[in-house]
């Protein structure tokens, strides 16, 4: 039997300038070194945790305006690096610093501190402390196991947690540590 040919040619179209729209050139209105506020920059890994309560990696002067919009009234430091800089301006705000440097979970048998973890949460679910930032070295992992176990005090699925988690560490970057950390934060708190 004859079949017809599966291959057909297909149509070559040429792109003429006539067939491009030509726009009008719009003027900028806000050029940078005209703008009359600051340009706001929030740290890297910023995110938005709950009603007064924000998250980040370490702070630079770049992110200084935008942390000023936030109005802070205490920072949970969960790393050993410090910055002049940022020490500097939280004290002109009167912003508290709760310096809580501690390891991330490594192997072997180093896991976060569980009376710094207590400390922490205790600290960003005080009312009287926010609006609280929460950081680290990189927002990533401390952060996230704070955050994780925040989650867990407010009754929030493993899914919703893990899957929160990971968006501030990149997928497929999650330490399987800070994940058993996580999933086995209540049992711990409940013996002690």
């Amino acid at each position: 039997p004859n079949l017809p040919s599966t291959r057909t040619a297909c149509p070559v179209i040429r792109i003429t300038k006539k067939m491009i729209p030509s726009f009008p050139e719009v003027p900028m209105r806000f050029a940078p070194d005209k703008m009359d506020s600051p340009l706001l920059v929030p740290p890297p890994n910023f995110g938005m945790v709950d009603k007064g309560i924000y998250r980040s990696g370490f702070p630079s002067k770049l992110n200084f305006d935008f942390l000023t919009q936030l109005r802070l009234k205490s920072v949970v430091r969960l790393c050993s690096e410090r910055d002049s800089s940022f020490e500097d301006f939280c004290q002109r705000r009167n912003v508290q610093i709760l310096d809580l440097g501690t390891e991330g979970n490594r192997e072997p048998f180093v896991e976060i501190d569980s009376k710094v973890l207590q400390t922490a949460l205790a600290h960003i679910t005080d009312q009287k402390k926010l609006p609280v930032l929460v950081h680290c070295s990189k927002g990533k992992h401390r952060t996230g196991c704070v955050v994780a176990c925040l989650r867990k005090l407010q009754r929030r699925s493993l899914t919703f947690i893990f899957d929160e988690y990971e968006r501030f560490t990149g997928r497929g970057k999650s330490e399987l540590l800070d994940l058993q950390f996580i999933e086995l934060f209540e049992s711990t708190t409940r013996q002690k």
